[in-house]
């Protein structure tokens, strides 16, 4: 996907989106925005954690969002660039974001236009962290379904299998999410006290409802990081008690057989031995052998080690 040079605007209000930004994206940016270069390199850069700069004529907000990548079910980050101002919003993302296509595609006509840009740039940037942040619960979603999933393969009786691989993929995306997530918290906080130009008092109650999706998403992540230890510890416990079980079996088995390779080693022997030229001696044989198992067997159950 190519960067959107062609803005899309409402009532004095102009939105730029940009998809993999480029040098020549920066050139339009510095020329037409006057951004700080400092910020404008950050744009080609990967910073590790949200922040806010602020500026007499715009804020400049870097925000990181979960992406779930269907074919190998694993979670990474994107992170988006906002600069605010009071007649603008410019956003910057590496790859294709889906709420914020579905914006665009609903500012495309004239009544989601309207919706998202008439009541100013404020309000606008709140409407894009919230479809942002409202693009994490059907992550959620996933891993707690992948969740159940496997709390049904770990208790499964019929097929034994070790799923610690599985288990550590979803606990590898809950860490990831709760990194992303964790230091959003204090930025989105953080808006609602910036400048006032842009973001005016009354923008406060919409904030603290993205807030509040935050703190539901962490919360869920808390729920979901319980699950995930208690399944890698029943895991744990059910292949550890499994392998026990076989071990037992095998045990019990060589120990059985211990009285048997001695009868029969005995009797292997080429020196002269009582009952060697008696015909049924190796019935005889053969029957103190059988005893001695089926003796040994009544024996460990008896003692219920079987």
């Amino acid at each position: 996907m190519h960067s959107h040079k062609k803005a899309i605007s409402h009532k004095g209000l102009k939105w730029y989106d940009f998809a993999n930004p480029d040098k020549t994206t920066l050139e339009f940016l510095s020329k037409n925005f006057k951004f700080h270069p400092l910020d404008l390199e950050d744009c080609l850069t990967e910073i590790q954690r949200p922040k806010i700069d602020e500026y007499p004529n715009y804020l400049f907000i870097v925000l990181h969002f979960p992406i779930w990548n269907q074919r190998t079910g694993r979670i990474s980050t994107e992170e988006v660039d906002i600069f605010i101002g009071s007649s603008f919003v410019v956003t910057l993302h590496k790859d294709l974001l889906p709420p914020l296509e579905k914006i665009r595609e609903e500012c495309s006509k004239k009544p989601g236009c309207k919706k998202y840009l008439e009541q100013g740039s404020g309000y606008f940037l709140y409407q894009l962290t919230s479809k942002l942040f409202d693009y994490c619960f059907p992550i959620l979603d996933k891993m707690w379904k992948h969740a159940t999933k496997l709390e049904s393969d770990v208790f499964d009786e019929e097929g034994v299998r070790d799923l610690l691989k599985d288990i550590m993929l979803l606990k590898k995306n809950i860490i990831t999410f709760r990194r992303i997530i964790q230091p959003e918290r204090p930025v989105i906080s953080a808006l609602e006290h910036k400048n006032k130009k842009f973001l005016p008092e009354t923008l406060e109650v919409y904030f603290d409802d993205v807030v509040d999706k935050i703190e539901k998403q962490w919360s869920s992540l808390d729920s979901l990081k319980e699950v995930a230890d208690t399944l890698q510890d029943a895991n744990e416990s059910l292949i550890s008690h499994r392998s026990g079980e076989t071990i037992k079996v095998l045990t019990i088995f060589s120990v059985i057989m211990l009285p048997l390779t001695l009868i029969s080693g005995i009797f292997g022997m080429n020196v002269g031995l009582p009952y060697q030229e008696n015909e049924v001696a190796f019935l005889g044989i053969a029957g103190v052998m059988l005893t001695t198992v089926i003796a040994m067997i009544f024996y460990f159950k008896w003692k219920k080690w079987w």
